[in-house]
């Protein structure tokens, strides 16, 4: 190929008319706030509090330090053990590394056409960011969105290969806007200075609906990122390990094992609805979420180890992020609101799916019942799961952390739970665990699902 001598790189590794949410007091927010207790001080919570706690999280190394620690659930996890020999060490570690604000532009139409013929595109000449700090929630939103859509996680060559076979990128799920352009993917010049494709947060993270509008904050379940690496290695007669690519080829449409480890426990891709209003991160709770810090280590931590720990963002880049990322919200719900399926949702799903997004605590595993890879893993186990946010569940099939469930019907329906079952997403057999609503009648069952539909 003519662009051999810029694919050899690393290949990288390996959530109107609207019901109101619960009110604050049937919230499950047991965690401490970590505000001073000062008069006339900022709510929790509030923009005023949160962009207070960001002049923290950009100033001061040892309050980012104690935030990261108080942040882990579980600090002899990969993904715990990793962060606390790294982070916040002042002169040593991950704070010594190259801060990259790097020069990338989204792939457009043009930039995609070239890519098919195989052709060098040339990067953008000016830096991501500007070097102006915002002063406002809006500027922080407005330049996370930057990030969101244009800070390369790392060079990905099964992408760079993948825009050349046009069907099969779309058959893998890499969707196009109406413009022609691949949300997710950018050109940028790598810190070799090679000019090379790259991912971002938003190959993930947003979707593209029939009409080729983008979604932010909605999850690509039609990306089949195993299938596409697959095809990578049988195209160009790569080696892949056995085991790794029988792991591949088991995730699917919407799902991906991307921890820190080489246990098998594959996630479903999730929405990024609601995040602000969650007190725990990730599926198997990994992080907890009392202060915006939390999240923005999150992000910084993870464009640094996804980088292969050669540089580190702008920390300005990563709050930016997380102030993005709480700023996403999905389009409001029209028509009414199911009260017979609010009232049943209330009595049977209210305890657990208790805050304003409709997520909630952390549970134990071997409460839950599900596959227990995940809260058990060596990457990022804690021995928990999250309750899932339920904001656009309507839309969010696969369904439970490992996305086993292929429908909100068949998640309430006791035959899932039988020996002989048949149906199931992953194979043959039961699909265990989270029996809530499956003891309902058909009557109440059915309501649950019209509510479900409507939040």
């Amino acid at each position: 190929m003519a662009r051999r001598r810029w694919l050899a790189i690393a290949l990288g590794a390996a959530a109107c008319g609207s019901p109101a949410p619960p009110s604050a007091s049937a919230r499950a927010d047991p965690l401490p706030v970590a505000t001073p207790s000062i008069p006339d001080a900022p709510s929790p919570w509030s923009d005023a509090w949160i962009l207070a706690e960001g002049e923290r999280f950009l100033r001061d190394t040892d309050y980012r330090r104690a935030a990261l620690e108080r942040s882990l659930v579980n600090p002899d996890n990969l993904y715990s053990k990793q962060r606390l020999a790294s982070y916040g060490l002042g002169n040593r570690r991950w704070d010594r590394l190259p801060v990259w604000n790097p020069r990338s532009q989204p792939v457009t139409a043009a930039l995609a056409a070239q890519l098919e013929r195989d052709e060098v595109p040339s990067a953008a000449t000016e830096p991501l960011w500007d070097g102006i700090e915002p002063t406002t929630m809006q500027g922080w939103v407005a330049l996370g969105r930057r990030v969101f859509f244009g800070y390369p996680m790392r060079a990905e060559v099964y992408m760079e290969w993948g825009l050349t076979k046009p069907a099969l990128a779309a058959d893998v799920g890499v969707q196009r806007s109406r413009d022609g352009g691949v949300p997710g993917l950018v050109v940028f010049r790598d810190v070799d200075q090679q000019v090379r494709v790259g991912i971002t947060c938003a190959i993930c993270h947003t979707s593209v609906d029939d009409e080729g509008e983008i979604i932010e904050g909605s999850a690509r379940r039609r990306f089949d990122y195993g299938r596409l690496r697959l095809e990578y290695f049988a195209d160009t007669g790569g080696w892949v390990a056995p085991s790794l690519a029988k792991r591949m080829a088991t995730w699917g449409p919407g799902r991906a094992d991307v921890t820190e480890d080489d246990d098998e426990d594959p996630v479903a891709i999730p929405d990024l609805w609601s995040v602000r209003e969650q007190r725990w991160l990730t599926q198997a709770g990994t992080i907890r979420h009392e202060s915006p810090l939390a999240l923005a280590i999150r992000q910084e931590t993870q464009l640094t180890d996804s980088n292969h720990t050669l540089v580190r963002p702008p920390r300005e880049l990563a709050w930016a992020l997380a102030m993005y990322v709480y700023s996403l919200s999905p389009a409001a719900r029209p028509g009414e609101v199911a009260s017979r399926g609010a009232a049943v949702f209330r009595e049977h799903c209210g305890d657990c799916h208790a805050n304003a997004g409709y997520g909630g605590r952390v549970i134990a595993a071997e409460s839950i019942g599900t596959d227990r890879a995940l809260a058990t893993s060596r990457g990022r186990g804690t021995g928990t799961y999250r309750v899932a946010p339920l904001v656009r569940v309507a839309d969010g099939a696969p369904y439970l952390h490992d996305g086993s469930v292929a429908t909100l019907a068949e998640l309430l329906s006791p035959a899932r739970l039988q020996p002989d079952y048949a149906g199931g997403r992953l194979g043959p057999g039961p699909i265990p665990g989270h029996t809530a609503g499956v003891e309902l009648g058909a009557d109440d069952r059915a309501a649950l699902l019209e509510f479900l539909d409507t939040i």
